[in-house]
This record gives structure tokens, sequence and C-alpha cells, in this order.
């Protein structure tokens, strides 16, 4: 049986998640399926730069996509530097084969899936986008990435921007954690935004804030799906997101972007969903 978490906004359903070669996972169901119909099937990956972050840290953009009429299955993935790459990939894509499994139960028989995550969990929501393309299923209607955290080089204007004369940096940490080695730095699982084939991949909705540090590895990874011939929808939001930490607390009332937030969500879903028959 799953356990229930509730929140000022909704309650969700937690469900224990086993995956050959990593310790129990544990997925967070957020949203409801409508009576008679089907609504869009998310699973979300939270922040934490690859090795932080939960459950409870990945709610604020969980809810976000509930509100904007979905059924969101969180996962917690397993963490670096206990699990390195390909650990949280290979955890994401099971997690995914078992949505696809339960989509009649969760969201409805004809329920779209998508995957979606912020900062490394826009990476790893990209990753998975790759391996179920490679792997030719499940189906996947799109990608929802924010804040992505895509460029292990960290060396883009927008995040030196924001670092200042700061000499240590908790992405820069991450990835070294994250990475068993050089090696895995070529990878496209490891590096999405580094691969070099991107034809075939479904829909992306790609945001970022004016102040994300994020900012220019996610819209040069928007460009790069346009040149492949991907539809891509990429906004940047106001400067004052405070992404991509902002995306992991619970801010006392609703989350100044909210509103533009679900904005862009909804015109995604609907793009993508096509139109009952």
């Amino acid at each position: 049986m799953g356990s229930t978490t509730s929140t000022s906004a909704s309650v969700a359903q937690t469900h224990p998640l086993s995956v050959p070669g990593t310790p129990g996972l544990e997925l967070r169901v957020w949203g409801k399926k409508p009576r008679g119909g089907a609504v869009p099937l998310v699973l979300h990956f939270h922040g934490g730069a690859f090795v932080s972050g939960d459950l409870d840290s990945g709610a604020c953009l969980a809810e976000l996509l509930a509100s904007s009429g979905a059924v969101v299955a969180s996962l917690a993935y397993p963490l670096a530097p206990a699990h390195r790459f390909p650990d949280a990939v290979e955890a994401g894509y099971a997690a995914l084969e078992w949505l696809y499994k339960q989509r009649t139960r969760l969201a409805g028989s004809t329920a779209p899936l998508f995957v979606a995550g912020e900062e490394a969990g826009g990476n790893i929501a990209a990753a998975v986008a790759l391996m179920v393309r490679d792997r030719a299923h499940p189906p996947l209607a799109g990608q929802i990435l924010v804040a992505p955290m895509l460029d292990p080089c960290n060396a883009t204007a927008s995040l030196r921007q924001t670092m200042g004369e700061a000499t240590g940096c908790k992405w820069i940490d991450g990835w070294q954690q994250y990475l068993r080695g050089p090696m895995d730095a070529e990878h496209p699982y490891a590096v999405p935004c580094h691969a070099q084939r991107l034809a075939g991949l479904p829909p992306a909705l790609i945001l970022t804030g004016g102040d994300d540090p994020m900012r220019d590895e996610a819209l040069a990874y928007a460009e790069r799906l346009r040149g492949a011939g991907i539809a891509v929808h990429s906004g940047v939001l106001p400067s004052t997101t405070g992404w991509p930490d902002s995306l992991s607390e619970q801010p006392p009332g609703e989350c100044p972007c909210a509103v533009e937030v679900r904005e862009h969500v909804r015109a995604f879903f609907q793009a993508a969903t096509p139109p009952p028959s």
C-alpha cells in the first residue's frame, strides 16, 4: 500500500518501485484521473545537482504540473556519489515503463506520457527521452525541461554572471560526483546537450529564467533540438524567478512564476495531445 502526503494544495499518494540493481525507490503521484476521460501522465525528476533533493524538494514543480491538468509521478531516483551515471537514468526509464503499464488506472487509457524535470532532473528527463527513442518504447508525447542542468563545462555567460567572483560551484561539484570519469561526459544519456543525434525525439517545452544560471545552456539545447527538426517551445521568464534554487522550496503562498508556468505547460499539453476523435 502507498502512503499519503498532504500539502496546502493537494494530496499525493506514494508508491514503492523496485528497480533491479538499485535500492527501493518511491514514486509520489499527484493529481487524479477524471471520471470517464484521460489527462496527461508525467514522470517528474526533482533537482539537487544529482547529489541531493527528494520528493519534498520536488513538490513545487510537481504541483505546478498537476495543477496544469496532469497526473504527475515524481521519482526519488538514486543519488550520486553512491549512485553515479547511469543509475538515475536507468531508474527513470524503469519508472516510465511502470507508469506506461499503469496509465489506465492513473490517468486514463489514452493518457499521453511525458517526462519533466528541473535542474539536474531536467538533465535526467532529457536523457530518458533519448533512451526512449533508442529503445522504441514506451510512446512519449513530450519532454518538459525547467532550468535544466545540461552542460558539465559550466562555462556559459549566464553561469559566470550568476557566480561572480565565487570560486566554488555546487553544479560543478554535482557533475564531478555524478560522472564516473571524463568518458561519461561524451555519453548522450549523461550529457544530452552534447548528443550527436537528436532527431526522433518528442516535442520539448524548455523554460528558463532571466536570472537562471543555466539559462544559456537551456536555450542552446532548444536551438539544437530545433535544428534537428524537433518541435520546441521555449520561454525565458522574468528575471526574478530565483531558479533553479527557488524550485526546491515550498513558498508560503503560490510561486510568483506559477501563472506563467501553467500557461506554458497547458499550451504544451494541448499541442502535444491529439484532439479526441
